[in-house]
């Protein structure tokens, strides 16, 4: 395998670990690298991000679902207000990864979050959006960084506020898949949002946290 895009089974191109397995082909071409807005759906993003830690995305992916029912769709308000037995709940339930550190992290995070103003957990995601000309679109995997001075940055940002378990490393994995930085290959057909959406995603990718009154 060179890296490059290679086709699939539609003899369309895609990044090759996009045609690795079903799970990983819906979401390359329907979510990853699409643009992320609303509170609520980056919380989940950020989260799942720290859960994938250590771990392959793919592992994150199939437990997706049951990490929505265990965290209440990932509703800042709603995790905010988990209490010990939901912390109980969570250890035990094997529909997700049962990490101690990873739960902890999450159930602190969404209080820290519940006291910030509504978009402000959007408006400081995307204001390390790089430029997108600012790097040329990657023709190989070797092209496409795990690191970048953006993903340095936020991660730092996002520490100094007190988010817990958010590196640099996991900022630009965030990055990539909330569409802060566009990583489709050159040749990859999803480039630039070239798939159309599945039914539902548009309503993932917009959740926003109401405003309190």
């Amino acid at each position: 395998m060179t890296g490059e895009a290679i086709p699939g089974p539609d003899g369309l191109p895609r990044c090759p670990w996009g045609l690795s397995a079903e799970d990983y082909t819906a979401y390359h071409d329907g979510e990853w690298g699409r643009p992320v807005h609303g509170d609520d759906a980056l919380f989940e993003r950020l989260c799942l991000e720290a859960f994938q830690s250590g771990l392959s995305w793919i592992t994150i992916l199939r437990r997706r679902e049951g990490f929505r029912r265990a965290f209440a769709g990932f509703g800042i308000a709603s995790v905010a207000a988990f209490g010990e037995a939901d912390r109980e709940r969570l250890l035990a339930d094997e529909g997700i990864i049962r990490n101690r550190a990873k739960i902890d992290a999450t159930l602190a995070n969404a209080k820290l979050l519940a006291g910030w103003a509504p978009g402000d957990l959007d408006a400081l995601i995307w204001s390390y959006a790089p430029d997108p000309a600012a790097r040329p679109a990657p023709r190989t995997l070797a092209d496409v960084p795990a690191v970048t001075d953006e993903s340095t940055a936020l991660a730092k940002a996002l520490k100094k506020k007190g988010v817990r378990f958010v590196g640099p490393t996991t900022a630009y994995a965030l990055m990539q898949a909330c569409g802060l930085v566009d990583d489709h290959l050159a040749r990859c057909v999803a480039r630039g949002g070239g798939l159309p959406a599945p039914d539902g995603a548009r309503d993932r990718r917009t959740t926003t946290r109401p405003a309190v009154s």
